[in-house]
């Protein structure tokens, strides 16, 4: 089901919100679901499965692609989706390179980047405009 941003004085579909907290826990769990113990750093599945050469960088490849299709599907523009497929790419081209990947992962959080940035979207056109 394809969906548009609602406006403010629209309610929000169950579908609609079940979509966004869906892609919102995913990324979540790609990105921030562990914390490394005596420091505020987080990191999730992305850089742990990102060890695993080639078929690792291609899972997480294929999850940040079902993030933006599903930002697609809720609404975002072609300007969003762009911008959202750049932080992905970052990722991956970074993600791919030994060590430097892995950091890289743990620090630019392209899949939380992206969903917060749909959230800022969604907010921006359901706020009225003065």
């Amino acid at each position: 089901m394809q969906f548009k941003i609602p406006a403010s004085n629209e309610p929000v579909h169950p579908d609609y919100a079940r979509l966004l907290d869906e892609i919102d826990r995913l990324a979540g769990r790609l990105d921030t679901q562990f914390r490394i113990p005596l420091t505020n750093v987080r990191f999730g599945w992305d850089p742990v499965v990102g060890f695993i050469p080639i078929a690792g960088d291609l899972v997480t490849a294929a999850l940040a692609i079902k993030i933006i299709l599903a930002a697609r599907r809720l609404g975002a523009d072609k300007t969003l989706i762009r911008r959202m497929s750049l932080n992905s790419a970052t990722d991956i081209a970074f993600g791919v390179v030994p060590i430097i990947g892995t950091l890289f992962d743990i620090f630019y959080r392209s899949n939380v980047r992206n969903v917060e940035a749909l959230k800022d979207e969604i907010r921006r056109r359901r706020t009225p405009s003065a």
